[in-house]
């Protein structure tokens, strides 16, 4: 999917609105926008809602407003479903100089795109809505939303990291783009992410970033699911792989780092064996008060005794250059002492995360899978940046 070089020299900007199921909000957005675009660059905009055939009508809720507001197109897919291709598919019936997307929930407050345009209008080739940086904030968020927000631009960082580390919001689905960035460049995202895409295809040199505070939706409910998650994990390692960004060494690093991490999973079960050997406890014995306190000592034993073996090998063939550069004993003993937390916060990571995708209702394995890449990634990225501080 293209988006087409020409464009109308009296359009500056066209803000693209995806929607589903937003017809209690869509009113509300369209005059908003329009009251402030109206005020900096009057006749010289137009706003593009893409709605992929709402079954609450909103394709025709927002038709019926364009009698008063000339500047609004709307676009009904009937065939394609998803956010980020619902923005390419707007952008390719754009006409303006900058392209840009803002949700159709009224969670981003429309006054953030007048900064955003007159940071491309200065000179930046994307103006970036964010949440993480001075100024910002998420909101009300609790404490589970934010966790899986943040983990999610753990693993972009993880995966593509010199496309994700250029922004402090990375999955932020709120920015402004100048078309001459994006002109010819093959887009294919995945899901509902299109930043990512477009910092990975696109020819980004200047990145402005732009603190607002993310609002509560009052209407209507959220299309975050499950399958969105995996959709945003598959959409990073094909990003990944087809723009060739992030580089190979550190991919072998990991892969390193994973190959020591299933060498810990084989020490954890054989120490494990053996004290149930020595010590002669089994299903019956796990009965008693006594025999369940045996098998949890065992079982500290042989995590201790895996981590044991897998900081031995980071330290000797993962993290190899770093280690050369920080030898003695002391520094060896304070790198395993932060080896130790940082493995002890994975695993309860791991079983957080577990734990709140299954009472999300997504399947056993899969949500295990994700716990698993999520605690991986942090032990990963948290040793290479402040224990070995790998190049």
């Amino acid at each position: 999917m293209k988006i087409n070089s020409e464009f109308n020299s009296n359009c500056l900007l066209s803000l693209v609105v995806p929607t589903y199921n937003e017809g209690k909000n869509i009113v509300t957005l369209i005059q908003s926008l329009v009251e402030i675009l109206d005020q900096e660059i009057p006749d010289r905009y137009e706003l593009i809602v893409v709605d992929d055939d709402s079954p609450d009508r909103t394709w025709e809720i927002a038709q019926s407003m364009q009698q008063n507001y000339p500047q609004l197109q709307v676009l009904r897919r009937t065939k394609e479903r998803g956010l980020a291709t619902a923005v390419i598919r707007g952008w390719q019936a754009a006409q303006g100089e900058f392209l840009g997307v803002i949700d159709g929930d009224l969670q981003h407050p429309p006054g953030t795109v007048k900064q955003m345009y007159y940071a491309l209008k200065e000179g930046a080739d994307l103006a970036v809505a964010s949440r993480y940086i001075r100024g910002a904030s998420v909101g009300s968020w609790n404490g589970v939303r934010q966790f899986l927000s943040r983990g999610a631009v753990s693993l972009a960082i993880w995966i593509l990291p010199e496309i994700a580390t250029r922004l402090s919001d990375p999955m932020s689905g709120y920015f402004l783009v100048k078309r001459s960035a994006i002109i010819d460049c093959e887009l294919s995202p995945i899901g509902y992410k299109i930043l990512l895409e477009v910092m990975g295809r696109g020819q980004i040199d200047r990145v402005t970033e732009i603190p607002y505070t993310f609002l509560e939706r009052v209407e209507g409910s959220s299309k975050v699911t499950w399958r969105q998650y995996e959709q945003f994990i598959r959409h990073l390692i094909r990003l990944r792989f087809a723009t060739g960004k992030g580089s190979v060494g550190a991919l072998g690093r990991f892969l390193r780092f994973a190959i020591v991490g299933l060498s810990g999973v084989l020490v954890d079960f054989f120490i494990l064996w053996i004290c149930s050997q020595i010590w002669g406890f089994s299903m019956t014995t796990a009965k008693t008060d006594l025999g369940q306190l045996t098998i949890l000592g065992s079982k500290l034993i042989a995590v201790e005794i895996a981590i044991m073996n897998n900081f031995i090998w980071n330290d000797l063939w993962t993290f190899r250059d770093a280690s050369l550069s920080q030898r003695g004993l002391k520094a060896r003993l304070i790198r395993f002492l932060k080896f130790n937390l940082a493995c002890t916060i994975g695993a309860v990571i791991n079983i957080t995360l577990f734990l709140i995708l299954v009472k999300m209702g997504i399947n056993l394995l899969f949500a295990n899978l994700i716990a698993i890449i999520v605690s991986t990634a942090w032990n990963y990225l948290i040793n290479l940046k402040f224990n070995w501080r790998a190049s």
